[in-house]
């Protein structure tokens, strides 16, 4: 088990310590759940009130808060500190999956397949004919790559993901459970006696970035021609849906059970909330930030804020709120 001293963690996050404590700590957790041996954080002065009764030996803090720390315990100021709360995190990463040896018999690796240095791949992996995997890659057990494909560099496809023929993953990228990049997009048509469908193929590919990371269970579909593109950055959470031909800028994040439809382009530095559709062909500008649940279905300038169902600026969607509220009330 991982323990640090109060020091140890200071210097890591370079904050102001205020008080101290003896005692090794083993661990991040909540703070109305953590023992003695553990350290908390608290981002939000609602959850000041829980420190006095909190078993927590220590606490990072924004630094605006005044708290007297008590016996034997310690506050660490920063500026902000959820984002010190990730570089705490990464002190107390456990050990990935082992593998015993790097490529595992069982593994399917096609003879014409090109694999790096340092890459390891599990059981029961696939990676099909003319595909090249870069240096320090990880595929683990079940992990699909097909025909065609180029995986970069300290790239990680966990079990049940599949990577579909000519797809590109760039480097530093993370492929969560059962994602799937690269499936047909969802294409039909009226057959022409109008007593069927008529499915479009779908012939391109699609290109994700450098440190991209994709949620379990998320879908990226094939462009119908040339790519579907996520930019450098983006990280999409678990069942995403990402149509056909659409394209992410750099930095872009998608909650859960949202999704683009088709042809869509998101700027650079978009966050998009759960539940959120955008329909097809539309153009998301930079900066852009898209409330939960939003129906967009009319293109949004760089900057704004939208929020409802069809999407407005969020000004507007919340006097929209009101007055119904209001309206409701009086009846």
């Amino acid at each position: 088990m991982k323990s640090y001293s109060i020091e140890q963690i200071n210097s890591v996050l370079q904050g102001t310590l205020i008080g101290n404590t003896t005692t090794l700590i083993t661990g991040p957790e909540q703070l109305e759940m953590a023992s003695d041996s553990q350290i908390s954080f608290i981002g939000h002065k609602k959850y000041l009130k829980f420190w006095e009764s909190s078993k927590a030996c220590a606490a990072i803090i924004n630094q605006e808060f005044e708290l007297e720390p008590g016996e034997n315990k310690a506050l660490i100021k920063v500026k902000n500190a959820d984002l010190a709360m990730a570089q705490l995190l990464e002190m107390f990463i456990p050990e990935s999956p082992r593998f015993d040896e790097a490529i595992h018999p069982n593994a399917t690796i096609h003879p014409t397949a090109i694999i790096g240095q340092n890459t390891r791949i599990g059981a029961g992996a696939y990676v099909g004919a003319n595909t090249i995997i870069g240096n320090d890659v990880t595929l683990y057990p079940n992990a699909t790559v097909l025909d065609d494909c180029k995986i970069g560099d300290h790239t990680i496809i966990w079990s049940g993901a599949v990577i579909r023929e000519r797809c590109v993953v760039g480097h530093h990228c993370t492929i969560h459970p059962n994602a799937s990049i690269g499936a047909d997009g969802f294409g039909f048509r009226p057959s022409a006696d109008g007593r069927g469908l008529v499915k479009i193929p779908h012939i391109g590919n699609v290109v994700l970035g450098n440190y991209v990371e994709v949620g379990s269970c998320t879908c990226i579909d094939r462009a119908k021609f040339s790519s579907t593109i996520i930019g450098d950055g983006t990280k999409l959470d678990n069942l995403v849906q990402i149509g056909h031909n659409s394209k992410t800028g750099r930095s872009c994040l998608m909650a859960g059970s949202s999704g683009l439809a088709g042809s869509v382009t998101l700027g650079d530095g978009v966050i998009i909330g759960g539940g959120t559709c955008v329909s097809d062909h539309i153009t998301v500008g930079n900066g852009v930030l898209i409330g939960g649940m939003a129906g967009v279905m009319n293109d949004v300038p760089d900057g704004k804020k939208v929020l409802g169902f069809p999407a407005v600026d969020a000004r507007d969607c919340l006097r929209q709120w009101a007055y119904l509220k209001n309206a409701v009330a009086k009846k």
